[in-house]
């Protein structure tokens, strides 16, 4: 069997062992696409408490009390946008997943992610680049929608086909218990490979941005500071790949592509709001 045709479809003579037990079709909220989640929600949201604590255990959080409020407060904004979004929609049996929590560390690395459940961190250097409450909820906003739109699922479904020859999650927590961690991470943070699992993960940018944009207009912000921030973000230095060799879309691109979104982000933007 074809790994790259199984990857991209949904068939249903899907036969990879444990997994079997898991396979399934769902849709992602708003852009509709179809995704091949084989893992239980739930077993992930399990993986992600424990990886989160440890993260918080191994990482300093940030003593900086104004900054770390007002990165709460925009999550606690933002959670309230996507709650309600996911219940208009008919995507509320998504919501008992979430348990939001929302941490900034001290790291000078530009970064900020979302595990399963909604378990936030942010890292202090992202924060001279968002500059404000605004482009914090542009990063927040994105980063909650990979958690929404269950993008690590689907990226740890395709690892465990690829890396692991398709063992139920279960037998790869006992047999290959760092491994397996590795991949977790790996799928809720930063690292990919050039090959099959590449396009999934600029398609995962891209709807990121769309459903990031319309949580934090419905949250009150203006989603016209995705344009500011992400222009800031591609002012950074260092030499850059090309965009085959990078799992994010390059820089003028994805500028390009949020400017189109405005118009519709911003007939969520609550009337009388700046």
């Amino acid at each position: 069997m074809n790994v790259k045709n199984v990857i991209r479809s949904c068939g249903a003579g899907l036969m990879l062992g444990g997994l079997l037990l898991f396979s399934n079709c769902s849709t992602v909220p708003l852009t509709g696409r179809s995704q091949m989640n084989l893992l239980p929600e739930s077993s992930l949201v399990e993986m992600s408490l424990t990886n989160y604590g440890d993260f918080l255990k191994e990482n300093k959080v940030s003593a900086n009390q104004s900054q770390a409020d007002m990165v709460k407060r925009v999550g606690s904004r933002i959670s309230a946008a996507v709650e309600r979004y996911l219940t208009e929609n008919g995507f509320q049996d998504r919501l008992a997943d979430f348990k939001w929590e929302f941490n900034l560390v001290d790291d000078a690395t530009p970064n900020a992610w979302c595990m399963p459940g909604g378990k936030v961190v942010f890292y202090s250097g992202i924060l001279p680049l968002t500059q404000n409450e605004a482009g914090i909820a542009v990063v927040m906003g994105h980063e909650i929608a990979h958690a929404v739109a269950r993008h690590g699922n689907e990226r740890m479904s395709q690892g465990l086909l690829i890396q692991m020859g398709g063992i139920a999650l279960s037998e790869a927590v006992k047999q290959k218990p760092q491994e397996t961690q590795a991949l977790f991470l790996a799928a809720y943070g930063v690292g990919s490979q050039v090959g099959i699992m590449l396009p999934y993960s600029r398609k995962h940018e891209y709807e990121a941005d769309e459903l990031g944009l319309i949580f934090m207009s419905m949250a009150g912000y203006n989603p016209n500071e995705a344009v500011a921030f992400w222009t800031r973000m591609s002012q950074q230095g260092g030499p850059k790949p090309p965009e085959f060799l990078s799992t994010h879309p390059v820089d003028t691109k994805r500028i390009e592509r949020i400017q189109s979104l405005l118009p519709k982000a911003m007939t969520y933007f609550p009337k009388g709001a700046k």
